[in-house]
């Protein structure tokens, strides 16, 4: 295509880094998740861990079984993935949840932990 004359030829406005970074900043930035870790131990039945993990979180029986049988033969299960505070929360709940009333001498609560998901910090 010829050129009319006289006619300005128009770059494209080139992006400089600082509008980049002021574009970038202004974008929402996305919260590190954490692992809620549920831990074994041999103070608590499958019926205690399945009635905990529907009545914190929400979770069905059958899920509940699941990850009951998980921690059973694994020694920990990922019971939740979320915000540092939501996960430090929920960790909480579950050092709250009380004995086991089958199990004699039930110490207390079961153990959970938070850890950062790997890689997402």
């Amino acid at each position: 295509m010829a050129e009319q004359a006289g006619a300005v030829a128009v770059e494209p406005p080139v992006e400089t880094a600082r509008r980049r970074r002021q574009r970038d900043d202004a974008r929402p930035k996305r919260q590190p998740r954490y692992n809620v870790i549920l831990w074994n131990d041999d103070d608590h039945t499958y019926a205690y861990v399945i009635a905990m993990l529907m009545e914190l979180f929400g979770y069905p029986p059958e899920k509940g079984f699941q990850m009951a049988k998980e921690v059973d033969t694994t020694g920990r299960v990922i019971v939740l993935t979320t915000t540092k505070e939501h996960a430090e929360l929920k960790r909480d709940q579950v050092h709250a949840y009380g004995t086991d009333a089958l199990v004699d001498g039930c110490q207390g609560s079961m153990w959970a932990t938070i850890e950062p998901v790997p890689g997402d910090e």
